[in-house]
């Protein structure tokens, strides 16, 4: 998972009367990007306590010694 670098973002900003940034416009593709990376962080984060498997056991039991 590689998340998004706030580089590749183009945010425009909307301004209040005083000059304050109250808004700010994204593209909706880097939109639906940013939303797809906050959804995989909270997998994450609900994962986070879950026992893990070493790779070795998946392998075998996927049935894939030979292809590794």
């Amino acid at each position: 998972m590689k998340v998004m670098d706030k580089t590749q973002l183009h945010p425009q900003f909307l301004m209040n009367e005083q000059g304050k940034k109250t808004s700010v416009l994204l593209p909706v593709e880097e939109f639906y990007e940013l939303l797809e990376d906050l959804e995989d962080l909270a997998v994450c984060a609900e994962r986070r306590n879950e026992p893990t498997i070493p790779m070795e056991e998946v392998i075998k039991e996927l049935g894939l010694e030979d292809r590794v």
